[in-house]
């Protein structure tokens, strides 16, 4: 019955309720759309570190020849590959990483970029997510290849079957380099896509003069990125390797190349592991989604401030038109409370109906401009983790829009309503209209 009398109060005054109603959606629909922008730099901060960098679990470590001497390599790689797969049996698929950071210098051009060697039979999920604009994936099987991304080629003025040559000092100390072959150029992956290329696997070995049970990092792939699922096994993981005989550093959830300066002051010398998920890999970006998230609602609530007050000045103005219709509920027997639930309820219906229209319109036009393939300015790719935008609005982040904006729109009700409430029957009745 509250609500039957809410919609027939709104329908009546239904100029006002469209102004209203249209300005609460269009807060709904920016929410929607700014958390959607949000959820896509998250699933790209997956994609982009589950590809480039990381596993969802990352086995990986430090060998140290001297105790400060320190290189990102695990040593006795494929022991350590079948032990892995005998205790995370969900694993989709092992691939082993080599990892360095080098000069890789060009005819035209020069830049320091990390290093990730492959071995392409082993990567099952690269050829999924690489866009390959020339070249074939499949080349980086011969041995002397790379395949570089858009902006790293053209830093390099390279072209699929030019030589460049990649210069980095070894675990021993001494420079080494090795000409390679440019067999692949792929498309850019945002952000970090700057910060890594890929080589063959073997390459790399003889680049820093590894044997071929070497490798930098086992990357685990899991049926799902989802973190509480990934860390559950990481602990158990880290659990069996202890048990196991292996040294195992402790947890320290940030990227690899973060450690150096730590454990080339620590004491000993050998290899131990270091057990990393995708989340610990990309700490250093992953802040910039907590941002956007934190940016929405924060904006949110600076129009709903806005619009609040809109709703506050013509829910005073409606109640003065509508006193002595108060005055008359209350004289035929209304109570006070009831006549603020009534108000309530007219705050609600408006705040509920003008963010579900928000929230789809937002909804439809995030999903349009997802299908639109929107491309990116070079700066907007670097803070948006992505070369296109990427609008994701899931149905948890819709369903949050929906009810934190109809809550504020209510909410905003109680103070005319109670005011509302608080009239006398007689003095109501008396107003001259």
């Amino acid at each position: 019955m509250l609500l039957r009398i809410a919609f027939l109060s709104l329908w009546q005054a239904r100029r006002r309720t469209g102004a209203l109603g249209t300005a609460i959606a269009f807060v709904s629909m920016l929410l929607v759309l700014m958390l959607g922008i949000a959820e896509g730099m998250n699933q790209s901060l997956i994609e982009s570190s589950t590809t480039l960098m990381s596993g969802h679990i990352n086995v990986a470590g430090f060998f140290k020849v001297t105790a400060g001497q320190a290189a990102p390599v695990v040593t006795k790689a494929k022991d350590l590959t079948a032990f892995v797969r005998k205790e995370v049996p969900e694993a989709v698929y092992i691939a082993s990483r080599g990892r360095g950071f080098a000069k890789v210098i060009g005819d035209q051009g020069a830049t320091l970029i990390g290093l990730s060697g492959v071995t392409i039979d082993e990567e099952k999920g690269l050829a999924e997510v690489l866009r390959i604009k020339e070249g074939a994936l499949a080349d980086l099987r011969k041995p002397n290849s790379i395949l570089l991304f858009e902006d790293q080629a053209a830093t390099l003025d390279a072209r699929v079957g030019d030589a460049v040559t990649i210069s980095a000092p070894t675990a021993r100390g001494t420079n080494n380099t090795v000409d390679v072959t440019v067999v692949a150029i792929a498309r850019n992956m945002g952000m970090m896509s700057g910060f890594s290329c890929f080589v063959n696997a073997g390459t790399l070995q003889k680049l820093y003069q590894l044997n071929d049970d070497t490798t930098g990092a086992l990357q685990v792939y899991l049926p799902t990125a989802d973190l509480e699922v990934v860390k559950r096994i990481q602990a158990r993981l880290r659990e069996a390797l202890v048990k196991g005989g292996y040294e195992v550093m402790a947890d320290d959830p940030r990227a690899f190349f973060f450690k150096f300066e730590n454990v080339s002051r620590e004491g000993w010398v050998g290899q131990k592991l270091d057990l990393t998920n995708w989340h610990d890999e990309v700490s250093f970006a992953s802040w910039t989604v907590d941002l956007m998230s934190a940016l929405s609602f924060f904006l949110a609530i600076v129009l709903l401030g806005v619009v609040g007050v809109g709703i506050m000045i013509v829910m005073w103005i409606s109640i003065r038109g509508r006193t002595r219709e108060i005055g008359t509920l209350r004289a035929i027997g209304m109570q006070r409370f009831a006549v603020l639930r009534m108000f309530l309820a007219e705050g609600f219906l408006l705040g509920l109906l003008a963010t579900l229209a928000g929230v789809v319109a937002g909804v439809v036009i995030g999903l349009v401009l997802n299908s639109m393939h929107v491309p990116l300015p070079q700066g907007v790719q670097f803070v948006l983790l992505s070369d296109k935008l990427i609008i994701i609005p899931t149905v948890k982040w819709v369903l949050i829009s929906l009810a934190f904006i109809t809550s504020v729109v209510t909410s905003i009700s109680i103070l005319p309503a109670f005011l509302a409430a608080r009239m006398k029957p007689v003095t109501a009745m008396a107003h001259a209209g």
